[in-house]
């Protein structure tokens, strides 16, 4: 298959996730190694598989020669930085998993003084965003809409496990 911008941005946007998964894995540790406890492990699988299959589709459904719209990748764009406020927020607490250490207060600084779950914000608008860069309406759709099924099963659970932090 050759490949063409689609490709290429989708190329780019898997390595960002998997040097992500760096980080991911060694916060987690570090969280559990300090008594936290993971909440909702059960849909975790579903959140990975879902993030796959939105780049495998983008990779494979998007023709090569399609051209980006630049306004929209430029979108794209400010949501990396929304993303990089969101992990800079969090710092060493940012992970995939929901893991909660007892006593430890709720971070109420960066976006989490505007929003309660400013990462899925960000999330919502990628999975619809960058295909519509490339004009693939629907998997912008289907895939908003699986993204909105999970996100109710991770948000309820993730409410849940914070709802025994305290607030500072």
């Amino acid at each position: 298959m050759p490949l063409g911008w689609p490709q290429i941005i989708v190329l780019l946007v898997a390595a960002q996730r998997l040097g992500e998964l760096l980080l991911v894995r060694r916060n987690t540790r570090q969280l559990l190694a300090e008594g936290g406890v993971e909440h909702g492990a059960a849909h975790y699988p579903l959140i990975v598989l879902l993030h796959i299959a939105w780049l495998a589709a983008q990779f494979l459904l998007i023709p090569p020669d399609t051209q980006p719209n630049s306004w929209l990748l430029g979108v794209y764009l400010v949501l990396q930085a929304a993303r990089v406020w969101v992990v800079l927020s969090l710092g060493a607490r940012w992970t995939l998993r929901i893991v909660v250490v007892p006593g430890r207060p709720l971070v109420r600084h960066g976006p989490y003084r505007f929003l309660r779950h400013p990462n899925y914000l960000v999330v919502v608008l990628e999975i619809a965003v960058l295909p519509l860069a490339f004009g693939a309406w629907g998997l912008a759709l289907a895939f908003s809409i699986l993204n909105a099924a999970v996100l109710a099963i991770r948000i309820r659970a993730e409410n849940k496990a914070l709802s025994i932090t305290p607030e500072i």
